[in-house]
């Protein structure tokens, strides 16, 4: 298995993925999250791959005050080998590099595995309303 930037080639695959994980949701076009990422720092999105299959992701972000991780994903036939602890050590140090002193990241409060994931990786409840408000809609809610 490694670890590197996304290609323009790997587009129908993490769609894919994102679909069979659940972390695409109704009302985004993961091919738009897609392209709207390459547009700001491509570099920040990366696939796991494994005997040429997407089988992984996670997307991070920097603004100069907080980094942000989006879709952290593992095909169900990959989970628990540790593909999404090493997807997450990979972003974070990528976002340390640039300067990034603390990422922030949105997990459904109903993902109680998730929870527990990002929990064991030392991620803390903030105690914060996640708050959003949609400024393109890609699809009807």
């Amino acid at each position: 298995m490694k670890i590197r930037p996304y290609t323009q080639s790997d587009q129908s695959s993490l769609v894919a993925l994102w679909h069979a994980t659940g972390v695409a949701t109704p009302q985004n076009d993961s091919s738009k999250d897609i392209q709207r990422k390459l547009a700001v720092d491509p570099d920040l999105l990366l696939v796991a791959e494994s005997e040429g299959q997407i089988v992984g992701s996670v997307m991070g972000g920097y603004e100069g005050h907080r980094g942000w991780v989006n879709y952290l994903a593992v095909s169900p036939k990959f989970q628990r080998r540790g593909i999404a602890s090493h997807l997450m050590n990979e972003i974070e140090a990528a976002l340390l590099k640039r300067g990034c002193p603390k990422i922030n990241l949105q997990v459904r409060n109903s993902n109680h595995s998730a929870l527990g994931f990002y929990a064991a990786l030392g991620y803390l409840d903030d105690n914060v309303v996640s708050l959003g408000k949609r400024l393109i809609v890609d699809r009807a809610e």
